[in-house]
């Protein structure tokens, strides 16, 4: 009987060693799984939907398919383009990619510009999409995917996702997005924070029938390997042109809603979504001038003098751990004072209910508000669990 708990003993001591080895090791992104994704695009014709975060290493994802042997026919592109130098909401035109000649075609221009599907389906039998996202509802490349899926289902062609880490996948925060406020900047009934993988939100797209007339598409994932969702994965490219430093990233979920008010979030300076400020806010040290700038050609504020909050000082774990802040934006509103232009209607598409403007203004505390959404996390929480590819 000692024999064979000591036998148990050791093989529950070799496992946790095992797993602890495998903690140490650096994540590998889906695409750098070669071995698992050339065989599942062998002599399929590949429209790859990526963008400048598309890296194995120093080289482009297209680079390597090419170099696999994977007859890659076009480029879809998202918003900031096929190589993520437009603004955030400019519109992207098509093209011709320089570094490979291949077509590009723009998923974010006006769609009277685009070019009609039934003219670029027949170039392809698989899209594949690998692109790097930050986790929020608001960030738009998951919506593009989404279009990309419902292209798939209506045409009859495979969707696969080469997978890569949520930086923001430790927890899950926000409202569930009541749909009548459905936009751009939000196409599903998930919270704000939804901790989840693109692998593993196209698979949910799939399983609650969220595509168009609840079809589905013929969906795999390449998986990242060594990542769980408290991983601290450090994003080697940047998103987006604003979204240039970790602490941004950690920071977006809470100060993204100055984007519907006049409050600078800090475009066109060195530190973009890791301040805040205004001409007219009072008593305040920190100050600086938003400029017009690649990446933030005409900023809110610009060329103003505005005071206002450095956060940059803040802990990486402490704002983690607080999750969605509304603490700077209801700063902000009480400083200021504000007639009722403060908040412009882009802001219930941002937060994704109709009441939190109101709530703002009567001077609830970002606690109680908070407090409103409880509901939705565990709700949301227990709905996305079977499509969870990586441990929480």
């Amino acid at each position: 009987m000692k024999k064979v708990l000591f036998a148990a003993l050791c093989v529950i001591l070799m496992a946790i060693g095992s797993m602890a080895l495998r903690a140490d090791e650096p994540v590998v992104v889906g695409a750098a799984r070669s071995d698992v994704w050339k065989p599942m695009l062998a002599g399929k014709r590949v429209a790859l939907f990526s963008n400048h975060t598309g890296m194995v290493g120093d080289r482009h994802t297209v680079d390597e398919l090419l170099a696999g042997g994977v007859k890659v026919t076009t480029l879809f592109s998202p918003e900031h383009g096929f190589r993520g130098t437009a603004d955030a909401g400019e519109h992207v035109a098509g093209g011709i990619d320089a570094a490979t000649g291949l077509p590009v075609v723009s998923l974010y221009g006006p769609k009277d510009q685009r070019t009609p599907w039934k003219d670029i389906v027949g170039d392809f039998d698989v899209i594949v999409c690998d692109i790097q996202d930050v986790g929020l509802r608001y960030y738009t490349y998951y919506c593009t995917m989404l279009e990309l899926m419902n292209v798939a289902a209506e045409y009859g062609k495979d969707f696969v996702v080469f997978d890569r880490p949520n930086p923001n996948g430790m927890y899950v925060d926000g409202p569930i997005l009541d749909m009548k406020y459905a936009s751009g900047v939000g196409r599903l009934p998930i919270t704000i924070v939804h901790g989840m993988t693109l692998g593993e939100l196209a698979q949910m797209i799939n399983g609650e029938g969220w595509l168009k007339d609840g079809a589905k598409v013929p969906l795999e994932v390449v998986p990242c390997l060594n990542y769980t969702h408290q991983t601290r994965y450090e994003l080697p490219v940047a998103p987006s042109p604003n979204l240039r430093t970790m602490k941004a990233i950690y920071l977006y979920p809470s100060t993204c809603y100055f984007e519907a008010t006049p409050v600078s979030l800090g475009r066109g300076t060195d530190m973009p979504f890791e301040c805040y400020g205004h001409p007219g806010m009072k008593n305040r040290t920190f100050e600086f001038t938003p400029r017009s700038v690649p990446g933030a050609k005409n900023p809110p504020q610009l060329d103003k003098h505005c005071y206002g909050v450095d956060l940059r000082g803040l802990d990486d774990e402490a704002i983690i751990a607080q999750g969605i802040n509304l603490e700077y934006l209801i700063d902000a509103y009480n400083d200021l004072k504000p007639d009722d232009k403060f908040f412009r209607s882009f802001f219930e598409l941002l937060i994704g209910r109709g009441d939190i403007r109101k709530m703002i203004e009567e001077g609830r505390s970002a606690d109680e508000i908070k407090a409103t959404w409880a509901d939705d996390v565990v709700k949301f929480k227990a709905q996305r669990k079977p499509y969870l590819i990586y441990a929480e």
